[in-house]
């Protein structure tokens, strides 16, 4: 069967799969700035060229793919739940195998590839997931506002004390910051100059502040993003592109959340480099402030161009959308090989232009790559692997 039959004899629609593939374009987009540059300091340069690319992705997509993302997890786990029922089989076993695979792929995607992985911050996320797998739409979307209300307090908590630190502790504000180039250059060190070993280590030390950072700058964004993504479900609005709801996104929710984002975007680039900085923290929470509007704007015109499935680049896009766990671990491996000393080692010497052409031509091309790939085989092969380890004898 062709990609928009097995959609159709699923139960299935286009619009999901065309959102996972765009949100993987632009994760691309967002990740290849820690592939290239130290975490802690970023793009240490942004004039010219550099600077208004950099301005493009922290204001189109920064936030907004992580989010975009998030949300068709919890789309993803509705319809497990949903599949579970339809064969009158039992739904927990199968699921908790699931974030255990997650678990295990998350932690040798850090070991080998990136340490910016969010599968295990996922995999943690999904366990408070499973709790609300019994509420209703309307429960769930007042919890994913909550969520996210206390996601942007959290942020801006953390703009606060930066900015009370700058202001009236200067000296040491300094010797944080010093810390910060100190772990830069131990980062250059590794993956710019070490072995694979190196690297290795490297990542592990990295992402032991991204799991950290990460659970409390963006995960209770994206766990408020899963429950969304279930609410979706709840709401039938994934099996109907041409719900009021997705109109009032692009209408209302989309001019807000670019406008507003734009203005983070900005304020990030005021002090022409991705170094931590009050202006910097400044504009990322502005960003997380209108990211939700963004998000759902874009989920409003990604549900306009599924209104008619046909279409030969929109099938393309989709049938990649499919495996889009592959293309997320193909992605991290292309870029892996593209700036670490063990493959073409570009690390620090490709500005935030270069790396963005780089991850255009990434992004599209993991999920062409699996829009190919789907052409012959029914799943991606990470797919088959954690779908044979989920459904091994779970009840």
């Amino acid at each position: 069967m062709t990609y928009l039959e097995e959609t159709r004899a699923a139960g299935r629609e286009i619009f999901p799969d065309l959102a996972r593939a765009l949100a993987l374009i632009g994760i691309a987009l967002v990740n290849v700035a820690i592939f290239a540059h130290p975490m802690t300091t970023g793009y240490t340069d942004l004039q010219g060229a550099d600077r208004w690319a950099y301005f493009g992705v922290t204001s189109f997509f920064m936030l907004k793919s992580y989010t975009l993302f998030s949300f068709m997890f919890g789309v993803g786990f509705a319809y497990q739940m949903m599949a579970a029922e339809r064969r009158s089989v039992g739904f927990a076993g199968r699921y908790w195998r699931r974030i255990l695979g997650l678990l295990i792929l998350g932690l040798l995607h850090v070991a080998l590839t990136f340490q910016g992985d969010i599968l295990v911050i996922y995999a943690i996320l999904g366990c408070f997931l499973f709790l609300f797998r019994k509420a209703s739409a309307k429960t769930l979307v007042r919890w994913g506002i909550g969520l996210y209300a206390v996601q942007f307090l959290v942020m801006l908590s953390a703009f606060s004390l930066f900015w009370l630190g700058a202001t009236f502790a200067p000296e040491q504000m300094a010797a944080e910051l010093e810390v910060n180039a100190a772990s830069a250059e131990a980062a250059r060190q590794a993956f710019g100059e070490g072995s694979f070993a190196d690297a290795m280590v490297q990542r592990f030390a990295d992402w032991s502040m991204v799991l950290v950072g990460g659970l409390f700058m963006q995960g209770i964004g994206a766990m408020s993003f899963f429950v969304f993504g279930l609410a979706a479900v709840r709401h039938e609005a994934i099996s109907d592109p041409r719900k009021p709801v997705w109109k009032m996104f692009r209408r209302y929710f989309l001019p807000i959340g670019v406008a507003g984002s734009l203005w983070g975007g900005w304020l990030m680039v005021a002090s022409g480099s991705g170094e931590m900085s009050v202006d910097m923290l400044a504009g990322m929470t502005v960003i997380t402030l209108f990211s939700p509007f963004s998000t759902a704007g874009y989920l409003g015109l990604i549900a306009k161009w599924a209104e008619v499935p046909e279409g030969r680049i929109k099938v393309f896009l989709a049938r990649g959308g499919t495996a889009s766990l592959t293309a997320y671990i193909l992605q991290s491996v292309v870029f892996s090989l593209v700036f670490n000393n063990y493959g073409l080692g570009l690390y620090g010497q490709i500005g935030a232009l270069g790396c963005t052409l780089i991850a255009l031509i990434v992004g599209f091309g993991s999920v062409s790559l699996m829009s190919l790939w789907r052409r012959r085989f029914a799943r991606g092969p990470l797919e088959v692997v954690l779908r044979g380890w989920t459904y091994l004898g779970a009840r």
